[in-house]
């Protein structure tokens, strides 16, 4: 039962069942009412209107031996006294009119002045021979020539200028109303479950048509986790709809995992092959020395450690640039930032304004450090940097006056581990990380690192970052 309504068909059919039956339960029930006092207040009507034509010949004096009573609905004629003085012939049994009474009697000699005593009583407005406007409606039941059945009764009150108040008492049947409800209750009972399962029939297989495509990106999904292949895509439908968005979303999260899993790929067999260098070569030097003291080449195992921890600390910064590590929220200025990064190294000029940015300092200074670096490695004689604002950015550019750099590949040299066919010396060239951590940190501070052609004819790198 659980593993059932686990499914998404099975809930979305029970939910709409549930939905539907509320609205016929509702609706049902709302019809059932109307009906109900539609036909009431027709019974209402008819009564009202058989009681008035009693009431109307007694306002007129007529004995009440000779009122013309309808034989279709039980009629009590009640003096001052609470007398029954006329009825429905045939009439056996009533309730629900005050009086149980079915057998007239003849009022009393004194019934005309008691009746006046009552109308004093009773305080009445009305005049000798006028009807009452207002009618008394109430429920019963009466048995009328062996029949029984249910009454609305209407009471009507007419003065008389001899009998005192009289009160009329006319009833209409409400079988009617009874058969109507009865056969609409009967049908509602009979067509709602057929309608219902209809409606949960049309419901399982419209959703089941609806998610056979999720069906098959789900087992698509697991056979790309079983087998671990992310160059599968799961199907596509031809449709516009959700789940072929779903789709097309799950096959360009696919592309971006398999994407991110070979650059994870590629770094870590770079990665691998650049430390294997200064590695190597540190072992060969310290082997050397340990057989031949004399031997050791004491600075050039100080330059492959130094090499070595550079690499290290690169890889680190890459590793938590990946993991997500933010750009912090501290307020800086750019030109001093510049300014510090360019002290003490030969042949570097520098012309910075203050310009205040928001980020991390140790990022900026390496983004920084990173270009003078490979400024210098390519200059002949100069490096320029440059701070300034440009409207809403802090713009800062480091140019040299060497060979530059290919529009062909301005892209490529921000790839990691990328180094150019003229800087291929791992002594001279470094491991190819210093743009790419430059630029992903450039980014992550809401700014951009693009090259172009130096005036001089190197290359210009332009930071661009937010001002702060």
């Amino acid at each position: 039962m659980r593993r059932l309504f686990g499914s998404v068909r099975a809930r979305a059919t029970l939910g709409a069942v549930l939905v539907v039956a509320v609205a016929l339960v509702a609706a049902g029930t709302a019809v059932l009412l109307s009906l109900r006092a539609n036909l009431t207040d027709q019974a209402d009507t008819k009564a009202e209107s058989a009681a008035r034509k009693v009431a109307s010949q007694i306002a007129v004096g007529t004995a009440y031996d000779r009122l013309e009573l309808e034989d279709d609905y039980p009629v009590q004629v009640v003096d001052a006294n609470g007398t029954l003085v006329a009825a429905t012939d045939d009439l056996e049994r009533i309730s629900g009119t005050g009086t149980d009474a079915v057998t007239p009697r003849p009022p009393s000699g004194g019934a005309g002045q008691s009746g006046d005593d009552d109308a004093d009583d009773d305080d009445t407005s009305l005049e000798p021979g006028e009807i009452d406007e207002d009618t008394d409606f109430g429920d019963g039941s009466a048995t009328v020539d062996g029949t029984e059945d249910e009454y609305r009764f209407a009471t009507v009150r007419v003065e008389t200028e001899d009998r005192g108040l009289v009160t009329v008492h006319a009833g209409a049947s409400l079988d009617a109303e009874q058969s109507a409800v009865t056969t609409t209750t009967t049908g509602m009972l009979t067509g709602f479950p057929l309608l219902l399962a209809v409606v949960a029939a049309v419901t399982w297989l419209v959703t089941r048509r609806a998610l056979r495509p999720v069906e098959g990106i789900r087992r698509e999904m697991a056979e790309i986790t079983a087998s671990e292949d992310l160059s599968r895509r799961v199907p596509e439908p031809v449709t516009h709809d959700e789940v072929a968005r779903l789709a097309r979303t799950t096959n360009e999260t696919l592309a971006a995992l398999e994407s991110s899993v070979e650059r994870q790929r590629r770094f870590v067999a770079d990665a691998s092959h650049e430390l294997r260098s200064p590695i190597a070569s540190l072992r060969t030097q310290l082997e050397v020395a340990a057989a031949h003291p004399e031997l050791l080449d004491l600075d050039g195992a100080v330059e492959d450690t130094v090499r070595l921890q550079r690499l290290a600390a690169d890889l680190l910064l890459l590793a938590r640039l990946d993991a997500g590590e933010g750009p912090g929220d501290k307020r800086l200025d750019l030109g001093e930032v510049a300014r510090r990064e360019a002290r003490g190294r030969d042949g570097v000029s520098v012309t910075a304004e203050a310009v205040e940015v928001t980020g991390s300092r140790g990022q900026l200074e390496r983004v920084l450090g990173n270009l003078l670096d490979n400024a210098q490695r390519h200059a002949r004689s100069a490096v320029t940097v440059s701070v300034r604002r440009d409207g809403a950015w802090a713009v800062a550019e480091v140019a040299d006056d060497g060979g530059g750099v290919a529009a062909a590949d301005r892209e490529r040299i921000f790839e990691r581990f990328v180094r150019l066919d003229e800087a291929r010396s791992r002594d001279d060239g470094g491991a190819g990380l210093g743009l790419a951590i430059a630029r992903d940190v450039a980014a992550r501070h809401g700014g951009t690192l693009t090259v172009r052609d130096a005036p001089t004819g190197g290359a210009l790198f332009e930071l661009r970052l937010p001002l702060a």
